[in-house]
Formats: C-alpha cells, structure tokens, sequence
C-alpha cells in the first residue's frame, strides 16, 4: 500500500481517527472536536465496525499498552499512522507497519524526567525501607522495638540497565548522591563518562543496585534473568520502572523467597495489574502501580504532543516524533 500523504474522505465515508483504548479525558475530547473519531473500545459491536467503515480509518491512536495489533492493523487498509500515547511502542509490530507504509509515533521526552524521578525515588525507597518504616509505625509496632537498620544510598555503586534518555536522566540524578554509575547497553553512548559492562550479568555483579531503563519488546524479554539476579547477590536491589517483560517475574519471585536479593522496587509487571502474592507478602519488595509518568503535568504533556502528532498527519501526512524504523 503507498504511503497515505493527504487524508480525503473515501468513497465510503469521511476520514476517521480511531481510539483503540481508553484515554486521558481531556485528550479524548480535544480528539472528539478536532477530527472524526471512534472509540473502538467503546462500540457494542467492534467487529462489524470493522467490517463496515473500517477503510473510513487513516489514523489510530492507542495507548503503550494496548498498540494496534496485526489483525486490527490489517482491518484498516486506509491506517496510515499509529499515535501511541506513551513511550512505549512494543504492543505494534512497527516493521509490519512501515511495510505497509504505516507511520508509527510515541511520546518521548515529555515524560523522562518524572520517570526518571521515581525511579530515584524508588530506589532511596527500596534501599533505605521507607514504605516497609510507614507499615511499621502504622501497625503500632515503633512503641515495641526500633526499625531495623536499612542500607546507605549514598556512595554506592548502582548499574542503569539502558542508558537511553530516561536512563541518562536518572544517572544525572545519581550523581548527586555520590554515586557511581556504570551502565549496559547495546553500544557505547558517547559523551557520557560512565563505565559501560558488556552484559547486563556482569552490571549487575559490579553493583550495589540494578536500574532498569530498556525498552521492552521482544529484544529485552527476560533481560534480567535468575543469572542476573544471582549476580546482583543478596545485598543487591533491584528498580524497574521499565517494562515487566524486561525482568523474568518467576525467577524474582523465587531470588525474594530464597533472600537472594535485598530488595526490589517495582513499578511495572509482567500481567498488570497482576501481581504475584510472593512480592505482594514481601516487606522486602516496594509496589506501585504503573505509575512512573503518572503525574498532572506530564500526562497532560503526553496528551499534547499525541494530538500534534495527529494534527500533523491528518494536515502534512507525517509524524512529528515518529519512532525509529517507522515509515514516516
């Protein structure tokens, strides 16, 4: 199919954006007055549709963790351009888009520095047993016996599993606590003066804690693995605010039962909002719900650029932050 570079209405009916998933509000009205949209989710009868004025569709916009999958993609023989509101975009298959000529975008930059924020917040949490301090002054067992003794953040060695932007922002922020920061990623990053290990064992054995920041997908499943837990070791700690698939969930279940790991805070599971009794019974395991780029101002940065990124197709027929390997 060629690349869709102007939307006119078909034969069949107006140009159509199609929600795939629930939205911000205020991003579904802005999209509900500025063009003619359908929520897909919302539709008693999704299938027919489909069936009926899916080729009405030249751009979808869906959220990181629901994407356009190959069957809904190829519903849509007008679709040319997928907005994902989120960094994420390993939910669509983006080689199969850009062969059919299908620009695939994301929300990237707008959301770094609160991700990257909690993800330093975690891990003072984490380390230091904040959450853990609150449940024992709450329960009334302070007037019994002082809190344990927790670990020092400052001046240890902490590993950023991906040192992409938000990775790069949460070693800047390490920085200001003495610590030393190494790193593991595909390639070298220039312009950076941490030390880069080949393997994400191998971080994970130089450190005193273990950040992760990779990308999901199909490339980084399983990334953090038993080896890797097994070499972060029993005084280590374990962040991910990245994506569940990223760390294999069984074999962390397993490294907190047996103590093979300090602790781990986690903001991201392998089937949210499901999450293994294990970690949900551990003192020792920090939980929060999805919530990295959960916050009032970057939410609302996120819905803004979703909306140029659709304005921008359906006016130019490209994408303002298309994401790599994507058609236009």
């Amino acid at each position: 199919m060629p690349s869709l570079r102007t939307t006119p209405d078909s034969p069949t009916g107006p140009a159509t954006v199609l929600q795939v998933s629930p939205l911000l509000p205020d991003l579904e009205r802005s999209l509900a007055e500025r063009h003619r949209t359908v929520r897909l989710h919302e539709l008693p009868d999704p299938e027919r549709f489909l069936r009926e004025r899916g080729g009405d569709v030249v751009a979808a916009v869906t959220s990181a963790r629901f994407g356009v999958g190959n069957a809904l993609m190829d519903a849509l023989p007008r679709l040319g351009a997928i907005v994902h509101f989120g960094v994420g975009y390993e939910t669509t298959d983006v080689v199969r888009a850009r062969a059919r000529g299908i620009g695939v975008s994301n929300t990237p930059d707008v959301l770094t520095d609160c991700v990257a924020d909690l993800a330093v917040g975690a891990l003072i949490d984490v380390m230091r047993r904040m959450s853990e301090a609150d449940r024992y002054v709450r329960a009334g067992r302070w007037s019994t016996a002082p809190f344990p003794l927790a670990s020092r953040v400052s001046g240890k060695r902490v590993g950023v599993l991906g040192l992409g932007r938000i990775g790069r922002a949460v070693a800047r922020r390490l920085e200001g606590f003495g610590v030393e920061v190494s790193y593991c990623s595909r390639t070298p990053v220039p312009g950076v003066a941490y030390r880069r290990l080949p393997t994400a064992r191998e971080l994970a054995e130089a450190c005193d804690a273990l950040v992760v920041t990779v990308a999901g997908g199909a490339g980084t499943e399983g990334l953090v693995d038993a080896t890797v837990l097994e070499a972060l070791g029993p005084d280590g700690h374990l962040v991910n605010v990245a994506r569940g698939s990223v760390v294999d969930e069984s074999a962390l279940v397993a490294a907190v039962e047996a103590g093979r790991i300090a602790g781990a805070a986690l903001d991201v599971f392998a089937d949210e909002p499901n999450v293994p009794r294990a970690l949900l019974d551990s003192d020792r395991v920090v939980l929060l719900p999805h919530i990295a780029s959960a916050t009032r101002e970057t939410r609302a940065a996120m819905g803004d650029l979703v909306l140029r990124n659709v304005e921008r197709f359906m006016t130019e027929g490209v994408l303002l932050t298309p994401v790599p390997g994507s058609a236009h």
